[in-house]
């Protein structure tokens, strides 16, 4: 890769990266499903206009957006409402084991020694996550791993799904996704006129809303479709591993959030066990659909 391009890989990971923190503070105002209902509908309405569908794709991405929009995102908002934005970001690691399972379970995948060996070291860092005394309880953590399910699950739909432009998917699965989550904010959240009030008299609030969707969603996945289309993927992947870093790091100095040795021992354990299932186990996960919790 020339210098350009590097620097234009470490941009993205770390507008992913920060993403968390941007969420974090915007969730200290909105209802986290609200929230996402909302970043889906501006998605989609800056999106949509520029792509169309055909009509056998739409059955398609709208399960879509019912197990990415919905099931991953969702769940990975309500999650951080619960927990600091570092172990969030530790935890959406294991899309990439999870995606290796269904890999194995659905497409006939092998795993492997390395591969297998990987998983264990993933999942076992976030069982130690657990152990983090900043966690009020495992009932956010164990809602983090079941996003992160979802977006295995979604890799196989995408796949299924055949030839798409991934700025189209992604703008399509939000418009299909936003009403779901709209719908099951006002089943199981309140205020969410109130809170939507305050958020736009708030400056840093709307700072947050601006970030995660037009630079974590609109700018990061533009460069990155282009870095995918110049370099192989097993090039470009292995880059999101510096995501969780980032994350943790913004959460320690820009949030104040605690730094102790389950968090670091559990997040080093279990990107090293990614890492393994990537780089060694040869596992690279789909990129047509976001990245974990970007």
């Amino acid at each position: 890769m020339n210098p350009r391009d590097v620097v234009l890989a470490l941009l993205v990971v770390s507008l992913w990266g920060t993403n968390f923190i941007a969420v974090k503070i915007v969730l200290g105002v909105l209802p986290p499903l609200f929230l996402t209902a909302l970043r889906f509908a501006l998605v989609a309405c800056v999106l949509v206009p520029f792509f169309r569908l055909r009509r056998d794709q739409i059955k398609g991405i709208a399960a879509i957006g019912a197990v990415l929009g919905c099931g991953h995102f969702g769940l990975l908002f309500v999650s951080l409402s619960g927990m600091d934005a570092a172990s969030a970001a530790i935890v959406t690691q294991l899309g990439v084991p999870f995606s290796a399972l269904l890999a194995w379970a659905v497409f006939g995948e092998k795993l492997g020694p390395a591969r297998s060996f990987g998983l264990v070291m993933a999942f076992a860092g976030v069982a130690l996550l657990a152990g983090e005394p900043s966690l009020p309880h495992w009932g956010p953590l164990a809602i983090g791993v079941a996003s992160m399910v979802c977006w295995a699950i979604s890799n196989v739909q995408v796949k299924r799904l055949g030839t798409i432009a991934p700025l189209a998917l992604n703008g399509w699965m939000a418009l299909f996704a936003a009403p779901m989550l709209l719908g099951l904010s006002l089943a199981g959240e309140s205020g969410q006129l109130d809170a939507l009030a305050h958020a736009i008299m708030s400056p840093p609030i709307l700072a947050g809303m601006a970030y995660t969707v037009i630079a974590s969603s609109l700018v990061a996945y533009s460069l990155w479709y282009q870095l995918l289309g110049r370099h192989p993927m097993n090039r470009i992947v292995p880059f999101t591993l510096l995501g969780p870093v980032i994350s943790v790091a913004g959460g320690v100095t820009l949030l104040g959030e605690p730094l102790g040795w389950h968090k670091l021992a559990g997040g080093a354990l279990t990107i090293a066990g990614v890492a393994v299932v990537q780089l060694i186990g040869g596992v690279v996960p789909c990129k047509d659909e976001p990245e974990p919790g970007t």
